[in-house]
Parts: structure tokens; C-alpha cells; sequence
């Protein structure tokens, strides 16, 4: 695969895909509309991470948006156009769950760096990567009772499992804006940085994930997000550690341990 890093661009497209060494970046680029995320934008993004998860190469993934918001959700015209079908399935809300879901399943570490405000089912988007950096002054709020919208149940599955039920029926039932402060108490931003800060704390963290074990990371992510979701693989788990004891990262690691060095994996 061809690695390139196109510059930022005001035209709005569909996820533009950045890429440099071990990192991938996806972001939303959809700026003047707060990059609300429309059919075609759900159709890139699974082209996009199975692309990712395909590249050996690729450590980590950095989700992102252009401007001043990360995501103002999904199209809400897109949706209306749907409601009221009773013999219509809501593709929309079907097809936005399916992208959700896959982020939350790709096998390598993912980080959503929060340049701006969250709205809708993007605050989902969010929360299905592994970890999210804010800046301060960032903000999210959840109106699907405001729109006489029944979420989708991953989407609250993951509200619960990864917030709490008293947080998810706060953020869900009252549909209220929080703010930064109060998305990092509730354990929804990973950590909160000032906006110059947040470039150096994103690339920090992604430096971090890289150069950890790739195939060890990807067993215990995908035993955390089974144990989160009461669907525990125990079998799996039990072979992937076992594995683990007589694979060549451990050799490495325990190698690299010893020689007072960084491992090379």
C-alpha cells in the first residue's frame, strides 16, 4: 500500500484516509456542515477500516474531523426520509450501527482525537474506539429523545457498558449538552488537554500504542470488549494466552527487557 498524507482540504468529502509510518488517521471532512456524516461517508468508513485492519504495517488508527467540530452526527434529513415506513427497514440507523460496531471490533488500537464538539450518533462514533482525547473546551449531547428516537441497543449496550447505566440514562433520557469537564468525569474522554496541546498528546499516546505487541494487543482488546458486553469467549482467550507464552513477541519483549532496550516487534 501506497503511504501518503493529504493535506487538509475545505471541500467537502467523504473520510479522507492519512496515513504515516504505523499510523493511520481517518477524518471527517465535512466542515461547513460540522461533519455530519451522510451514506456515502458510512460506505468510505468500512472501506476504510477494512483496508486498515488489512495493513500489517498499520499500529494504530487516529479518527478525527476537519474544523472546529469532530461530528455533528448522522444526517438528520437522511433520516427523516426514512421515517414513517412501517414496512421500510431503517437503513440508515441500520447501516450507521454496522460502522459503529466495526470500529469498535477492528482489531488494532484506535484513538478518536476530539477537536471540537460531539453530537448525536457521533458521540458513538466516538466511544467505539479504544480511547478519546479532548480538548477543553469540546462539548456532546445525545437528542434522540428530543427526537422521538429510539436508539439503536448497541449503540446504548456500549453507553452502559462503557459509562454506566446512571450516565447513559442521564446522557439519553434528559438529552442535555455536557461539557468537557463533565464528559472526562463520567469516563467518556479518556483525557481532557488544552486545544495547543492536543497534536503532541495524540501522537504521544499513538507512539505508545505502536510500539506495544500487536498481536497480544489485539487478543486482550478483543477479550475487554468481549468481557464489556457479557459475551465472553472464555475458550478463545484461554488458547490466544497460551499462545502467547510460546509466540516471538514474548521472546522479544522479554529480550529487549533484558538488554535495556525498546522492543522491536
Amino acid at each position: 500500500m501506497e503511504k501518503n498524507r493529504p493535506e487538509a482540504t475545505e471541500t467537502a468529502s467523504t473520510p479522507i484516509l492519512e496515513l504515516a509510518g504505523a499510523r493511520a488517521t481517518i477524518r471527517l471532512n465535512r466542515p461547513k456542515h460540522l461533519n455530519r456524516l451522510q451514506a456515502d461517508d458510512l460506505a468510505a468508513l468500512m472501506g476504510l477500516f477494512e483496508r486498515i485492519e488489512a495493513d500489517p504495517d498499520i499500529r494504530v488508527l487516529v479518527l478525527t474531523g476537519t474544523g472546529r467540530a469532530f461530528s455533528a452526527g448522522y444526517d438528520l434529513g437522511s433520516i427523516a426520509e426514512r421515517a414513517g415506513g412501517a414496512a421500510e427497514e431503517q437503513t440508515a440507523g441500520s447501516a450507521f450501527e454496522i460502522v459503529v460496531d466495526r470500529l469498535e471490533d477492528l482489531a488494532l488500537p484506535t484513538i478518536c482525537r476530539l477537536n471540537g464538539g460531539v453530537y448525536g450518533g457521533s458521540t458513538d462514533l466516538a466511544l467505539a474506539c479504544d480511547f478519546r482525547i479532548g480538548i477543553d473546551t469540546c462539548e456532546m449531547f445525545m437528542p434522540a429523545a428530543r427526537l422521538g428516537l429510539h436508539y439503536y441497543k448497541s449503540g446504548i449496550k456500549r453507553y452502559v457498558s462503557r459509562l454506566g447505566a446512571d450516565n447513559a440514562r442521564k446522557l439519553f433520557l434528559t438529552a442535555e449538552k455536557i461539557d468537557a469537564a463533565e464528559m472526562l468525569r463520567i469516563g467518556y474522554l479518556t483525557t481532557m488537554i488544552p486545544a495547543a496541546a492536543l497534536d503532541a498528546e495524540v501522537d504521544r499516546l499513538a507512539s505508545v500504542l505502536s510500539g506495544n505487541a500487536p498481536v497480544a494487543m489485539r487478543g486482550m482488546k478483543r477479550a475487554i470488549n468481549e468481557f464489556a458486553h457479557g459475551r465472553l469467549d472464555e475458550a478463545a482467550a484461554d488458547r490466544r494466552a497460551r499462545d502467547s507464552m510460546r509466540g516471538a513477541e514474548i521472546r522479544e519483549g522479554i529480550l529487549a527487557f533484558s538488554e535495556k532496550r525498546p522492543p522491536k516487534f
